[in-house]
């Protein structure tokens, strides 16, 4: 099934952006008339049907409505790896797992400092549409560690993962289901012991990923998945 997406939607009437009508008009060879799906990465589903087909112009006429159940409330915030194809790689599939919201930080030790939101927010879409889902992650501006710590409203549960210690308790076993959550992954050489210290005297719980040291972007992978396992209510045998 092909998934289109735009933002542009009113009184029953669709708006895709040029990247959009080009694909399902040259592309996909679309006409007026036929049926296409799309969504508003905002949680929707919609049927419609093509109104006019230009080749950089589209619109559609809204057949139907309805709503996808909504992502887990869980918030990622990472620093972004030195090489962008791999921040970008963990976007795509924390896209696919559901993520809701994903913060870019700048810690002691990052390695990269400066993104390219554009293009980031493209292949966001990208992701959504290729996994079928209705929602868009927030991606958020690239903010400094210190920042993230006094934001506020931080949800209650939160956890930073680190690797200063041996014996950390695993997020799988430490998280409770169905509380929105906020999960931590430091750059590739870690938290620094300052940036660990003070994300503990702002309420995070220190946590572990296992007993193997990954990188940034599969720790990111790994937390979102454990995540959206505690979830769906799964846990480990004791």
């Amino acid at each position: 099934m092909n998934l289109f997406y735009t933002t542009e939607i009113k009184n029953d009437v669709a708006i895709f952006p040029e990247d959009e009508a080009r694909h399902c008009l040259q592309v996909l060879r679309k006409k007026v008339g036929d049926e296409i799906r799309f969504t508003d990465g905002k949680g929707n589903w919609y049927e419609g049907r093509i109104l006019e087909a230009k080749k950089r112009e589209l619109t559609a006429g809204i057949l139907r409505s309805w709503p996808q159940t909504p992502p887990p409330p869980i918030h990622i915030a990472v620093a972004p790896t030195r090489n962008t194809d791999r921040f970008e790689w963990f976007l795509e599939k924390a896209t696919e797992f559901g993520i809701r919201e994903i913060t870019p930080v700048i810690c002691e030790h990052s390695e990269r400092k400066k993104l390219r939101p554009e293009r980031l927010g493209r292949i966001l879409v990208a992701a959504m549409k290729q996994s079928l889902r209705a929602t868009r992650p927030v991606l958020n501006d690239l903010i400094p560690f210190e920042s993230l710590l006094v934001q506020p409203a931080l949800p209650e549960q939160r956890f930073i993962a680190h690797c200063h210690s041996d014996g950390l308790p695993h997020l799988m076993k430490t998280m409770k289901a169905g509380t929105e959550t906020l999960i931590l992954i430091g750059p590739e050489g870690d938290f620094s012991e300052k940036e660990v210290f003070g994300a503990v005297q702002n309420g995070f719980t220190e946590i572990g990923l296992g007993s193997a040291r990954l990188r940034t972007e599969t720790a990111a992978i790994a937390a979102c998945h454990i995540a959206n396992l505690v979830f769906d209510g799964v846990r480990p045998e004791t």
